[in-house]
């Protein structure tokens, strides 16, 4: 079953189960794929589907952070419920230690030797990593191997 297939399951079982606030993050989700998919005219695959999820969950952290500056602890609650569906939708996050090795690899596989080949390195790693860890701390993983 596809990623997408899930959420349209979790959005039926959602609704049986009346559970408003987290068939309302579904149906958001959806809108956001089927609006891929209109505007590209694409059917959008799991990666896809977690390139858009991955977004989503990047505009609730930023909306949370906002809300706390204003001190809206009921809005902050809010975006924090959604963000928290959306991450079941995620892969399983990588540990450093995977991460650190996936970067040692690809140093080593594309021969780079300084920060002017650390697009290269990301390049090669973004397509394996993408959801899987914090391609921030990729990037400063990478940049301290190319370092050494």
């Amino acid at each position: 079953m596809s990623l997408k297939d899930q959420i349209t399951e979790d959005m039926k079982t959602a609704m049986r189960a009346k559970e408003t606030a987290r068939l309302g993050t579904i149906r958001l989700l959806l809108a956001a794929i089927k609006q891929r998919e209109v505007d590209e005219r694409v059917v959008v695959d799991d990666a896809g589907v977690i390139a858009i999820v991955e977004k989503l969950i990047k505009q609730r952290k930023d909306s949370i952070e906002q809300f706390e500056k204003a001190g809206r602890t009921d809005l902050v609650d809010l975006e924090s419920n959604e963000m928290k569906v959306l991450q079941a939708y995620m892969p399983a996050p990588l540990s450093a230690d995977e991460i650190s090795k996936a970067v040692q690899e690809a140093v080593a596989a594309l021969g780079a030797s300084g920060p002017q080949d650390m697009g290269k390195v990301i390049g090669a790693l973004k397509p394996k990593l993408a959801g899987k860890a914090d391609m921030g701390a990729v990037s400063a993983m990478v940049k301290a191997a190319l370092a050494k």
